[in-house]
């Protein structure tokens, strides 16, 4: 058992305050991990089962190989883990708007950070993935233009509830024609969100890629005795 309560890290960014905190939950008696920006909670360890489902669902069905895959958004690593989980994954790039958690992972503040910054395969991009993605160069500065087998996005929580207001062009039809173009032929695009999921973005989605499915990830949620759901979007692009 931990401490109750300690506060690993705290920064000031432009979003607001960003803190990393450890504490001891009684229910799940186990020590938590949390990152704070503002108001908004960011990342939690105690429920991570839509994040790790989404890179099995984009990578693993069916298995597919050598594959380079991109991740947005790092937070607890949770979402990069399970990328380097999948058989066939020969390169992942993470990029991370906060330059502060990924050096809480660099500096082993967090625990996934010792796994990730060791894997060979798994390279951090300090840089905002949205307006990467949406320019010519793309998501890795070490080669630009490159292309992927799959990009998995998890940022913010969901295409209606923002982070900031500034992402709110990526979940159009232009911003995802963008994306589109990071991918090889056939290749997947994932998208975590907290809420149900919306007939509206699947059919933005379904303007831009060839097929086009919600997932409803559901896992027990003690804290409120009953079952919690994410949703992962999966939209696979057209072939060549």
């Amino acid at each position: 058992m931990g401490r109750r309560f300690e506060e690993l890290d705290w920064r000031p960014t432009p979003m607001g305050d960003l803190v990393l905190r450890r504490r001891w939950d009684p229910v799940f008696r186990a020590d938590v991990h949390e990152i704070k920006l503002g108001e908004d909670f960011l990342m939690s360890s105690l429920f991570t089962v839509a994040e790790e489902e989404m890179a099995r669902l984009a990578l693993g069905e069916p298995e597919r190989g050598p594959m380079d895959v991109a991740v947005g958004g790092l937070g607890l690593g949770f979402t990069a883990e399970a990328v380097l989980d999948q058989p066939g994954v020969a390169s992942l790039v993470v990029v991370e708007a906060l330059g502060e958690v990924i050096e809480w992972h660099e500096r082993g503040l967090i625990p996934a950070g010792a796994r990730l910054t060791a894997d060979p395969r798994c390279r951090f991009v300090h840089g905002d993935f949205f307006a990467m993605s949406g320019s010519e160069d793309g998501v890795d500065p070490q080669e630009p233009g490159r292309r992927f087998h799959a990009v998995l996005v998890d940022i913010d929580h969901s295409p209606r509830h923002l982070l900031d207001e500034s992402h709110a062009g990526f979940y159009e039809a232009e911003g995802l024609r963008r994306l589109s173009r990071l991918l090889h032929p056939g290749g997947v695009f994932a998208l975590w969100s907290n809420d149900p999921p919306e007939a509206r973005f699947s059919a933005v989605l379904g303007e831009v890629f060839a097929e086009v499915r919600a997932e409803v990830v559901a896992f027990p949620n003690p804290l409120q005795e009953r079952d919690a759901a994410n949703t992962v979007y999966l939209a696979t692009a057209h072939s060549a």
